[in-house]
């Protein structure tokens, strides 16, 4: 079966960091691309980065580009999001995506085939 697991989600000060991870089973990342997206409340899903581990190549939202990094752990089959400088708009709750391609003619996938339940991440003093 497969899943998709997010964790480390909380309350974070603006200017701080957080590591969310994307734990997958039932399937192994090398032969599928995950993405991040979030959605914050009364927002749309926005894709927010993505890996493509076989090319070597990632994607970056351009309001998180610099300050969030996405990496990959075979060995563990997670893909990770380190997330510094964080602002009260990153408040959203964070999605973990798998798929064959997670990034499609200029834009990341939004159609990706598996989905994680999320987690949420808070920005505030």
């Amino acid at each position: 079966q497969v899943q998709l697991v997010e964790s480390g989600g909380g309350l974070v000060q603006p200017g701080g960091s957080l590591r969310l991870s994307c734990a997958a089973s039932g399937f192994t990342l090398d032969y599928y691309e995950i993405g991040w997206f979030r959605q914050a409340p009364g927002k749309e899903r926005e894709g927010v980065s993505c890996i493509q581990n076989s090319i070597g190549s990632t994607y970056y939202a351009d309001s998180v580009e610099g300050r969030f990094t996405i990496s990959q752990d075979n060995a563990k089959n997670t893909v990770y999001l380190q997330m510094n400088s964080l602002k009260p708009e990153d408040t959203a709750v964070y999605y973990c995506a798998a798929d064959r391609h997670c990034y499609v003619d200029g834009n990341m996938n939004d159609g990706m085939d598996y989905w994680g339940k999320g987690t949420l991440v808070t920005v505030s003093s």
